[in-house]
């Protein structure tokens, strides 16, 4: 964030409600009045349900905002949760133009986030991905527990990475009943109500479904054959709508297959991954058969909050769990518990890729690091805390 603090672009930071953007907010107010900025040029403003009139404009949005700024030199403007007025771009493109403020909004939904940015927005924003905590960042919120970082790595699995539940010391009943009221929050509010959904019943399998095919490649289709084999009916279309307000609500982030051998992106069956696997918990409970999954969701996000494109990857007829792409550089990441004592699989698929860059195995086994063949084997906790890898 603070590359960006002070320059004349909108900065946009997106993703699943509590994932910990109003933290964010906190810490840019606590930076700008370390930098001496009054607190009265400090405008932080909240538009959930609860803080605004239903029935909101734009410009009502910013006479308010260009009342508050009145008779100061320059302003700083937070606004949190923005997408909940509708065609705030204006609001905050006008605050733009008049080069009196540096802006800073929040969104938990990427369709309200992007539909109209690219009109009034053009080339001044910047859009900041937030996902929930980081293991580092865990890490740094249980700095006064005397536990190990490897005993701790157990409670990020199982608890999931949410601020509000990190914060606390919470048994596993308890912590999931905190996630479950996140979930049918923007369940309800974001997806259920906006979308007018009829069919709750029919969305909630889906949801299930797709929560027990985690890291697992499907499609609308494939989801819609399944589903009549239960004697339910629904069509591919309302799958596919399912799927994609899951997405833009930050609930599902979808991770399509990339073929190494032709160059290209594949169209059909993707993997879904949550924005967080206490998701999954909440819903279902925790069982450790469904580890593997588990590990391949954490990686993936790590990627993603690194700052690469990630696909999984397709040789033949051979799997590589992600392929992981940022500017010039690529990198080919397997994941499993343990390794296979009876399969070399994990290693053989990466040792079939002809090129350079660098291959990881990542294990929650510490007995099986090491290199193997010029592939780093490596524990996962250390992957999660490197610099770079």
């Amino acid at each position: 964030m603070k590359p960006f603090m002070d320059q004349p672009i909108v900065k946009i930071l997106a993703g699943v409600r509590r994932s910990g953007k109003s933290t964010i907010f906190d810490t840019v107010c606590l930076e700008l009045e370390r930098r001496g900025i009054s607190k009265d040029c400090i405008i932080y403003k909240k538009y959930t349900e609860m803080d605004i009139p239903s029935d909101i404009t734009a410009k009502q949005m910013y006479d308010e905002l260009m009342a508050l700024m009145k008779g100061k030199e320059r302003c700083y403007v937070l606004l949190d949760e923005v997408q909940e007025v509708p065609g705030w771009e204006k609001a905050v493109n006008g605050l733009l133009e008049g080069g009196h403020a540096d802006i800073y909004v929040t969104g938990s939904n990427s369709k309200l986030m992007s539909s109209e940015i690219s009109t009034y927005l053009t080339g001044r924003y910047v859009l900041i991905p937030v996902y929930p905590l980081s293991f580092r960042e865990y890490l740094d919120f249980k700095g006064d527990r005397p536990l190990s970082k490897k005993e701790l790595l157990q409670e990020y699995i199982r608890f999931g990475r949410f601020p509000v539940v990190a914060l606390g010391n919470y048994e596993a009943s308890s912590a999931y009943q905190i996630v479950d009221g996140i979930y049918h929050t923007v369940i309800s509010r974001d997806i259920v109500k906006r979308h007018a959904i009829k069919r709750q019943d029919s969305f909630d399998r889906v949801v299930k479904f797709v929560m027990e095919n985690m890291g697992k490649t499907f499609s609308a289709h494939s989801i819609s054959l399944f589903l009549k084999s239960e004697h339910r009916s629904i069509s591919v279309e309302s799958i596919y709508n399912y799927l994609l307000w899951l997405e833009q609500a930050f609930i599902l982030y979808p991770c399509q297959r990339y073929d190494l051998q032709g160059k290209n992106i594949l169209k059909t069956q993707e993997k879904y991954y949550l924005s967080d696997v206490s998701f999954r918990y909440a819903l279902q409970g925790y069982d450790r058969k469904m580890l593997d999954a588990v590990l391949e969701n954490i990686v993936f996000l790590e990627l993603k909050r690194r700052g690469y494109n990630v696909y999984v990857g397709k040789i033949g007829d051979k799997k590589i769990d992600f392929v992981a792409e940022r500017r010039k550089e690529r990198i080919y990441v397997q994941v499993c518990v343990q390794l296979p004592a009876n399969s070399e699989c994990e290693v053989a698929n990466l040792l079939s890729i002809q090129d350079h860059y660098p291959k990881y195995v990542v294990t929650l086994n510490e007995l099986d690091t090491g290199v193997e063949s010029g592939i780093r084997i490596v524990h996962l906790c250390d992957i999660l805390l490197a610099e770079s890898w």
